[in-house]
């Protein structure tokens, strides 16, 4: 692997983010409204209650780091998105570029997006409803690192739809965190759950979270081991994410589909 390729890749992306305000405001401007429509819900359930229950922790906190995941998919999908808007896909692997430095330079882009996105989430949610991210110790970091990797997995199945069935199938990627976020119970235990969508639910990584978040809150004892088997599921996604990208990029190749790869493509 060379690590000139993939700082090559890196570069190319800060270029074009610079190169337009809109690029750089979209990473912003969807967390800012989730993170103010969920702040204000969370303080009016609060008021009329009574119970003492901590809304803002539990809405606020959830929306936060599901949001942290979509802005990591988002991040692997945009980039690779660039390229085809802009008819450059054939011309970056028309080079020595191999397809292991091409997805590392989108996730150590990914990587920087999502965390930049993160601080103004915590900031926003700090100051404007007086949400705080101690409530969670030292399990926020392994919180985030599973969302990231299943972030990452996500990402690298979007492209890889979009890569098979042309641009038209790129409608198909946008939905896929909502469709995701009723059998995860990023709002709510997935107990509520039919019996067949808890176990989807169980297994998907961000359900091993976002249950560890609620026990946190509600003053319980957290299951590592739980959570441990959450992180083993995010890695092994990850894994399987990246073979299929592979597959369906060797297909192209073998095909000739990426030769013919341009935004009219749908095959």
């Amino acid at each position: 692997m060379n690590w000139k390729r993939i700082y090559a890749i890196i570069l190319r992306q800060i270029y074009l983010i610079r190169s337009t305000a809109t690029r750089f405001i979209q990473i912003f401007i969807w967390i800012v409204v989730d993170i103010t429509l969920w702040g204000f819900i969370s303080k009016f359930l609060a008021g009329v209650s009574g119970s003492g229950f901590n809304f803002v922790a539990v809405f606020i906190g959830a929306v936060l780091l599901w949001d942290f995941s979509t802005q990591v998919m988002q991040g692997v999908t945009m980039l690779f998105f660039e390229d085809v808007w802009s008819r450059n896909f054939l011309n970056v692997f028309a080079s020595p570029l191999r397809i292991s430095e091409y997805v590392s330079g989108l996730v150590v882009v990914s990587i920087g997006r999502s965390i930049l996105a993160l601080v103004v989430m915590i900031l926003l949610a700090s100051l404007a409803f007086g949400f705080s991210m101690v409530v969670y110790g030292a399990f926020l970091a392994l919180f985030v690192f599973i969302l990231f990797l299943f972030g990452i997995a996500l990402g690298l199945v979007g492209i890889s739809i979009v890569l098979r069935w042309g641009p038209s199938a790129e409608w198909f990627i946008w939905p896929i965190p909502a469709l995701l976020s009723p059998f995860v119970g990023v709002f709510y235990p997935l107990t509520v759950l039919p019996a067949w969508m808890q176990t989807v639910g169980w297994l998907l990584p961000p359900s091993y979270v976002f249950s560890g978040v609620r026990t946190l809150i509600e003053g319980g004892t957290l299951s590592v081991p739980a959570l441990l088997g959450g992180l083993a599921l995010a890695a092994l996604y990850i894994v399987l994410a990246y073979l299929l990208f592979l597959w369906v990029y060797r297909r192209a190749i073998k095909t000739g589909l990426i030769a013919r790869y341009s935004a009219e493509t749908v095959v």
